[in-house]
């Protein structure tokens, strides 16, 4: 019978460092350094993660976004708009575009229309069939592309005889039975998610490049102009009628369901963007006749926003030195999906390397870039299992951890956590930005009558990782609710439109179109 100390049944030889004692042989000498190890072992793993949960704390402290917090990056976010609408170059941040878009869809769009959206490291083409007075989209389809990572940074011939070349094949698998137009002629809205200075509704300037994209020779030039010619190299009749930015056809999107209750476009996928609904007259750089609705749809860019209260960390810091563009697009760096994972993959090398979180050796694959995505961050974030197994393998399967105790899966899922809930949270405070910039934050005025009676107001929303991180969701929601409060004079909600700035852009090409009805 085998007792806990090593007892050896009888008849066994003796060895060195072994005791007879009553015919029974007993390992004592080697139990007892065998459990002197263990010991060790177990206090010295007991040590590390105590310091590795120092260090979360501290990072978590760093990362904080209480309430008085968001709504000191709110006010910010007001400050740079109001400078950005006074004058050309007013914010050096916000480039507060006006959009041109002076039809927003009504719903009695009608006829086959196609579509670019070019949002981040994948583009979409579709086909949709609007049916008229009814406002509903007949049907639609859509193709998804990887853009091959050396056309991001390579010339715009290139990306854009690429995207062309995809459309055209989209175009020939069109059902015979769908009319385009009259004159066959095809129209298509191109949803273009970078900075542009628009100079009408169909025609736009690259100001510069973001989410990756480094194209050079595509700065300065207009971008629709560049696709147009390369949809003529490859034979077919597209004309683009519209250019959008992703967040614009959102918001059209939104205006085509909930009409006038949506003010508010946003993008947190890839990147991250927004656009509202201003009074025309707030937009005192514009030179132009004013529009006839007295409304301008303004495109923020505000991935570049910045500000002493956005709550950075040595991770942050790590990633932007990184990154192709060092000191530009704070803001973006925080809350969307580029960069997440890579935020959490610093500080969990950080650990490793200072609090030896997962032993003596740090992972090799710590240390490559892009090694943790957002979606494996996502997926870990998520986990509610007892023993965080989603955790374990993600560590296993990205990483190449193959063990790992419950502790160190607790302090991975509550870095994924921390990083996720300041992101949402940033996220819910730019929104609050703008909808005091509206005056629909509130009992405070900024140029919109208020009502006794409480009314709506919808925000568009579109992007990956607001659709699929759902734990990001969640805090992103909850902090606006917290912001807008329960006095507040409208009731705010935030709508998913899935497939927002494809659909939105095919929308305002019909309702751009030149074969549209006065």
């Amino acid at each position: 019978m085998a007792m806990e100390c090593g007892i050896a049944l009888p008849g066994l030889q003796g060895g060195a460092g072994h005791m007879m004692f009553g015919g029974v042989e007993v390992q004592c000498v080697r139990v007892r350094a065998g459990r002197t190890v263990a010991m060790a072992m177990q206090k010295l793993k007991r040590v590390q993660v105590q310091r590795a949960d120092r260090m979360v704390h501290d990072l978590r402290m760093a990362s904080a976004t209480p309430l008085p917090l968001l709504r000191q990056v709110a006010d910010a976010l007001v400050e740079e708009m109001c400078a950005g609408l006074e004058r050309e170059g007013g914010s050096e941040q916000l480039k507060m575009l006006p959009s041109y878009v002076e039809n927003l869809p009504s719903g009695n769009e009608k006829g086959l229309f196609y579509a670019v959206d070019l949002g981040g490291t994948n583009f979409r083409v579709l086909r949709v069939s609007l049916g008229g007075k009814k406002g509903e989209v007949l049907s639609q389809e859509y193709k998804e592309v990887a853009i091959p990572r050396e056309l991001m940074t390579g010339t715009g011939k290139d990306l854009f005889d690429f995207i062309a070349d995809t459309l055209a094949k989209f175009v020939d698998t069109e059902d015979t039975s769908l009319e385009p137009n009259p004159d066959k002629t095809r129209e298509a809205g191109f949803a273009f998610s970078f900075p542009v200075r628009q100079t009408s509704v169909k025609s736009g300037i690259v100001i510069h490049w973001t989410k990756g994209f480094k194209i050079d020779d595509a700065v300065g030039k207009d971008i629709v102009k560049q696709f147009q010619d390369a949809i003529g190299r490859s034979g077919h009749n597209v004309e683009i009628s519209a250019l959008v930015n992703d967040t614009v056809g959102t918001l059209a999107g939104g205006r085509y369901n909930f009409q006038e209750e949506t003010m508010i476009g946003c993008i947190l996928g890839t990147g991250t963007n927004a656009c509202y609904v201003e009074r025309a007259d707030a937009v005192k750089k514009w030179k132009d006749p004013l529009p006839k609705s007295g409304e301008m749809v303004i495109n923020l860019e505000w991935g570049n926003f910045r500000s002493p209260w956005l709550p950075r960390t040595f991770a942050d810091e790590e990633v932007d030195n990184e990154s192709v563009n060092p000191g530009d697009q704070w803001f973006e760096k925080m809350v969307s999906g580029m960069y997440l994972g890579e935020i959490v993959r610093h500080m969990l090398l950080k650990l490793a390397e200072e609090a030896a979180l997962f032993g003596d050796t740090v992972p090799g694959k710590l240390r490559e870039r892009h090694s943790l995505g957002t979606p494996c961050v996502s997926e870990m974030h998520a986990d509610t299992s007892a023993e965080l197994q989603v955790v374990a393998a993600v560590l296993h399967q990205n990483l190449g951890i193959q063990s790992t105790s419950l502790e160190q899966r607790r302090i991975v899922r509550d870095l994924c956590d921390m990083v996720g809930q300041r992101g949402g949270r940033l996220a819910a405070a730019g929104v609050y930005g703008l909808l005091k910039k509206i005056g629909r934050a509130g009992p405070h005025k900024n140029g919109f009558a208020m009502s006794r009676k409480k009314k709506k107001t919808v925000v568009a929303m579109d992007g990956g990782l607001y659709e699929h991180h759902l734990p990001y969701r969640k805090y992103m929601e909850e902090a606006l609710h917290e912001l807008v409060g329960r006095n507040g004079a409208y009731e705010v909600f935030l709508r998913l439109q899935n497939d927002g700035s494809g659909i939105g852009a095919a929308l305002l090409a019909a309702s751009h179109s030149r074969h549209t009805k006065p």
